[in-house]
């Protein structure tokens, strides 16, 4: 009986410890990225809110209207949150272990531990996010609920499962090739242009239509407007996006498994 209970009660110290190591890195990950305040997360938080705004603003100004509905608004922003939620989550999970990295050093520290850190603090910036344009939304008068809500939220599931897939495998890619970092950002201009935001990829011929929806981010675009448009016709291939996602989360992981290998 009393060993049962030592094992519990180390089984318990060891849980805490990690706790209070990923808690650590968090608040580290949250602190150095625009300084060492709550402003400075704001500024985290605002900062792909300014992004769509932005795009919005553009559109208005030139007064192009929106490819479906009358709400250029609502149109652009379900487009650019999902597309935005995955590129921010797969590029600062990379980023995080290459300016984290001197901390392994530590031996309570483990790579992974800098990737699921990052992870869980990029989705409650997307979290956080998604309620300052949601909030903007209603202020300018439009309406930023859903006819399928249940869609919209497995949508932006969707696009986090992708975002934290491509992610790993980005970490264990920089592993090998630090200059990836700069690659990426390249290929992420790529997919957000080809993403659907400003148009509807369904519009496009079917020839180029077909080789567009193997971009999974626009695949992630499209499963959260169909939540607002249910009516326009657009089809979305669920299980490719969530296996896409799973598999590079598995392949991702196997990366860095093999990194941490070479490490010790």
């Amino acid at each position: 009986m009393m060993n049962i209970e030592a094992n519990e009660s180390k089984q318990r110290s060891g849980l805490e410890s990690y706790l209070h190591v990923l808690h650590a890195l968090m608040l580290r990950d949250m602190r150095t990225r625009f300084g060492a305040s709550l402003w400075g997360y704001g500024v985290v938080v605002l900062w792909p809110c300014i992004h769509i705004f932005m795009l919005i603003a553009i559109y208005t100004f030139q007064k192009i209207p929106a490819p479906l509905g009358d709400n250029r608004a609502l149109f652009f922003a379900t487009g650019a949150v999902p597309v935005l939620v995955f590129q921010y989550i797969s590029r600062e999970v990379m980023k995080a272990v290459i300016m984290n990295r001197p901390l392994t050093y530590y031996p309570q520290v483990k790579l992974f531990d800098l990737v699921f850190s990052r992870i869980l603090v990029e989705i409650v910036t997307g979290f956080l996010a998604l309620l300052v344009v949601t909030s903007v939304l209603i202020i300018i008068g439009s309406d930023p609920v859903p006819t399928h809500p249940i869609v919209a939220v497995t949508g932006y599931i969707g696009s986090i499962i992708l975002g934290i897939g491509i992610g790993t495998i980005n970490v264990a890619i920089v592993g090998f090739f630090p200059g990836w970092l700069i690659g990426y950002a390249l290929f992420s201009i790529l997919m957000y242009l080809s993403s659907g935001i400003i148009f509807l990829p369904s519009f496009m011929p079917d020839q180029i239509y077909y080789w567009m929806k193997f971009n999974p981010a626009l695949q992630c675009a499209e499963w959260v407007r169909s939540a607002y448009y249910p009516n326009a016709g657009i089809q979305v291939d669920y299980l490719y996006v969530i296996m896409f996602g799973l598999t590079a989360i598995s392949i991702g992981l196997l990366g860095i498994k093999h990194i941490v290998s070479k490490m010790q």
